[in-house]
């Protein structure tokens, strides 16, 4: 038996929530700092590889449809893609502030991913309108990896990014499959005249 989606997003959001601190923790004590412990530097690269082999997990086995099964595997190429170059810059295989460009290319993806799975409209229900604020989420924060490689060693973009997750993991948190969302359900999403 398959839990249902929402149990999913919840497990995904917990990982999220954890990630986001993870970096958080990072941006507030500086790089320097966090990564007095090797094992340390490790932590975001591994878990987007994590997240990116648990996403073709949930590809292959709880997908219902194409659009389904090709979103997912989006999601899960982009989260490990960018969990593989940015393990290649800690281990100091690549050293170019470019190769943040992967991790924004990957949230572009993703975000775009979030957009074109979602077939209804923002207030169809809680699920549309959370796949929407995801994907746009995802879409503006790849401004963050960006902005690092284009103007490195500004915190901001550290913060931005945590903060990012964090916010991910939150709207993951408040998923419920069939809800209203600002006291409006579509008649076809099961909401029916009250």
């Amino acid at each position: 038996m398959l839990p249902r989606a929402e149990i999913a997003h919840w497990l995904f959001a917990a990982g999220f929530l954890f990630f986001g601190l993870v970096l958080l923790a990072e941006a507030i004590v500086g790089p320097d700092v966090f990564r007095r412990r090797r094992w340390r530097a490790y932590l975001w690269p591994s878990l987007a590889l994590t997240a990116g082999i648990w996403l073709w997990v949930i590809a292959i086995f709880s997908t219902f449809s194409t659009l389904h099964l090709f979103a997912h595997a989006l999601w899960a190429q982009a989260a490990t893609a960018a969990g593989a170059v940015q393990l290649a810059v800690v281990r100091g295989r690549l050293v170019s502030a470019y190769w943040s460009l992967v991790t924004a290319g990957a949230l572009f993806v993703s975000g775009a991913a979030f957009l074109v799975h979602e077939q209804n409209g923002w207030l169809f229900n809680r699920s549309a309108f959370l796949h929407h604020l995801l994907g746009w989420t995802l879409v503006a924060s790849m401004l963050f990896p960006l902005g690092a490689a284009l103007l490195p060693r500004r915190a901001i973009w550290a913060f931005g990014f945590a903060v990012t997750w964090i916010a991910v993991a939150a709207m993951l948190f408040a998923d419920r499959d069939i809800a209203p969302i600002f006291g409006h359900l579509s008649d076809l999403a099961g909401g029916g005249p009250r």
